[in-house]
Order: structure tokens, then sequence, then C-alpha cells
């Protein structure tokens, strides 16, 4: 694995070992700048207007093919300009506080940003691809009833490169990055898809998801075709149409009941933008068509939302809408009162939508056993933190304050 923490290496450590954490530098980081934005940074460390084209694409280049941190190890370059840019500038990107890894080999990532509030981040191999579920937000502000997140107050917005560094630092601990330019690309690549479904409603933090996802489907980078990309939104209408229009991805709609009554409880953002206007939002959605379906996440809960008469509703929605539905097991966590639809009902729910001319594939729970559901890590770690501060203040300094970050 990468050292994720220093600028001054390009060195890996072994695979899955966690680098001692240091504070990120206060120089600008180049991480989840725009091209525009690293021309006006190096003009302003006196690089020469003429050379501002070949200088972007040579940093592109080692900060996004090759996931180099290190300016002095640029060898394209004057040494002398490498110095000045070692001292004028930063490339860092979150910093892996814990890792745990599922018998199946789900990679479940804490990490900490720039202000040392923490983000999940979940990495899924499966045969055909390696799917990243990548955070937004630190927190969420939508309270979904059923979704452990939602128990975490919203803190603020990731910034693009917070959101572009979850990638780059999970490249680092599967040693993904291409070592030299002149050497073949592999077959296929271990992470192949990214997902906004982590920490965070995407469309609330839209500049930097946008600006982010701009980055990762550069052809001279990371180079991430735009159907690999998947947004996720539990249904901010009024920036539906504006994300298919500036950014492009696929997008994907966490839908999750077939009445405004039920869906207002579990997916509270339905009381301000109803399913009605939803679908007429996801109707208008630029480039929709069979090769890019608007994807349906349904999250199936006991005898809550997974009756024949919910699967036909859900069927009726989808009436000129090009769409597929994920079904989704229920993933449970401590104190939810929600279970898991048995597996017969999840199958006779997939079998009326398939039977009605869509795809409804049954996800295969993953990473169970280390609580990959989004917000679980994370809500562990706060809760072993407040269990050993508090220890401590008990038995060392009983005035103590405790201070946890949220």
């Amino acid at each position: 694995m990468t050292n994720l923490y220093s600028t001054t290496t390009c060195a890996r450590l072994p695979l899955g070992k966690v680098a001692a954490i240091t504070p990120f530098p206060a120089r600008p980081n180049l991480v989840g700048m725009t091209r525009s934005e690293l021309e006006t940074q190096l003009l302003a460390i006196g690089t020469p207007e003429h050379m501002l084209h070949l200088r972007v694409k040579q940093l592109w280049r080692w900060i996004y093919v090759r996931g180099c941190r290190d300016f002095l190890a640029m060898d394209d370059m004057a040494r002398s300009y490498r110095q000045k840019l070692a001292t004028s500038l930063s490339i860092h990107v979150p910093s892996l506080t814990k890792m745990q890894i599922s018998a199946g080999g789900t990679r479940k990532y804490l990490f900490r940003v720039g202000d040392g509030h923490e983000i999940e981040t979940v990495y899924i191999p499966e045969t055909d691809r390696g799917t990243l579920c990548i955070s937004s937000q630190v927190g969420c502000t939508l309270n979904c009833s059923f979704c452990y997140t939602g128990t975490q107050a919203l803190v603020r917005n990731l910034h693009s490169w917070e959101i572009v560094g979850q990638l780059m630092a999970v490249r680092d601990d599967l040693d993904e990055w291409q070592a030299n330019p002149g050497a073949p690309k592999r077959e296929q690549r271990l992470v192949s898809n990214i997902v906004f479904m982590g920490m965070g409603e995407p469309l609330y933090n839209f500049e930097n998801v946008r600006k982010a996802a701009k980055i990762l489907m550069d052809g001279e980078g990371i180079s991430l075709s735009r159907r690999r990309i998947t947004i996720s939104t539990a249904g901010v209408v009024p920036r539906i149409k504006r994300a298919g229009a500036e950014i492009g991805c696929r997008l994907a709609i966490s839908f999750h009941a077939t009445t405004d009554e039920l869906r207002n409880r579990l997916v509270p953002i339905n009381r301000k933008w109803n399913i009605a206007m939803l679908l007429r939002a996801l109707r208008d959605y630029p480039s929709l068509s069979n090769a890019d379906r608007i994807i349906f996440e349904y999250v199936m809960l006991k005898d809550v939302n997974d009756s024949d008469e919910d699967a036909r509703r859900l069927v009726s929605f989808l009436h000129d809408i090009p769409a597929k539905v994920n079904l989704i097991p229920f993933n449970s966590w401590p104190g939810c009162d929600y279970k898991r639809s048995s597996a017969e009902r999840i199958s006779r729910f997939a079998d009326i939508i398939y039977q009605s001319g869509y795809s409804a594939p049954i996800r295969t729970p993953r990473g169970e056993e280390i609580l990959a559901a989004c917000g679980q890590l994370k809500s562990s770690t706060l809760r072993q933190q407040r269990e050993r501060l508090s220890s401590s203040r008990d038995t060392t300094c009983p005035d103590a304050p405790i201070h946890i970050a949220n």
C-alpha cells in the first residue's frame, strides 16, 4: 500500500499496512483541482505561461496515472522546478485510520479528511468488476429511517479532493497505480466502477461532486467511462436534470416505497418532492435511453414494502422510463426496527418485475460480518472513542471535557 499521508515519497508500503497518520500539509493541494485551477496555482509560483499546458499535463499524469505524491520524483521536469513545487504545493489524499476485510474480499475503509472528521468508503470485488462506493458528505441530512448513516448528523460537504482522494487512497491499498507510463496497462481494473452511494446525498453537494466526477472521467488521468460512474440520489428533484446535463453519469434513485405515505416515512425528502414530481424529473433526464437506464434502488423490508401490490405499483411507475430495479436485501444495524424480507418474498417480488419486462437483479449481501452497511464502521469507531475517552476521564482526569468529532 502506498504511504497515504506523505507527499515526500512515491514508495509503496506493504499491502494492507496502515501508515502513521501525520497532519495534512497547509500548502494548496493539487488533488481535486480542475486543469484551469491547476494552471492558476502554477502561475502563482512563477511557471512561465507558455509552459503551463505542458506542466499541467505532466502533473496530471504523475498524480492520476502513477499515483505519485512526491514532486521530487517527477523526473521529467527540471530539479529546480520540482523543488519549487515541493515547497509551494502539496499532493495528499484522505488518511486511512481503519480498514476491515470480509471473508468475501469486501474492504471497508474509514478515512480521516482535512479537518479531522471521518468518512467511509467500501470496495466490493466481483467476478466481472470492482465497485467502489464513495461518500460525498460527512454524515447525512436525509434521515432515511432504514439507513444507519441517517442516525449521524450532517457535518459538512466533502471537498472535491476528499471525493477523488477516496479512489486514490483505495488504489494505493490495492496497488493499482501504473508504475511506468510506458508499461502495458492491466487488462482489467481492480476498481472499474464508482458509485456515489456512500455517506451523504450527492446532489446536495453538487459542485464538488461534479468537479470530482469530471476528474475521474478525464481521459488523460483516471479515465473512467461515464457509464462506469453512478450517482445515487434520494430524489433532489431540481438538480436531477442538471446532473444529467452537466455531469452525464448514470443515475440511481433511492426509491424504496410505492406510496407517498410510506415513502414519507422511509425517505423523508419525499415530503418535499413526492413520487409524482420525482417521476416527472426522471422522464426528463437528459440522454435517457435503453443504454443509459435509470436504476431504481429498492431495499427489501419485511412486511413494510415487499408485497405483490408494491411490486405491481412499482412496475406501473416505470412506464416510459428506461429502467432497471436493484432489489437490495436489508442490511440490519444495531437498534433498527426493520427486518430483511425473506429470500422467497424477494424472489417473488423480482419475478413480478421481471415478468413485466424489466430487469430486477437481487443484490448479493456482501461484508455483513464487518458491518459493511453504510455508516456502520464510523458509528462503531465513534462508540469506541466515547468508551475510551469516558474511561480515560473517569480514571485520569475526572473534570476533563470529552470532545468527539461528529
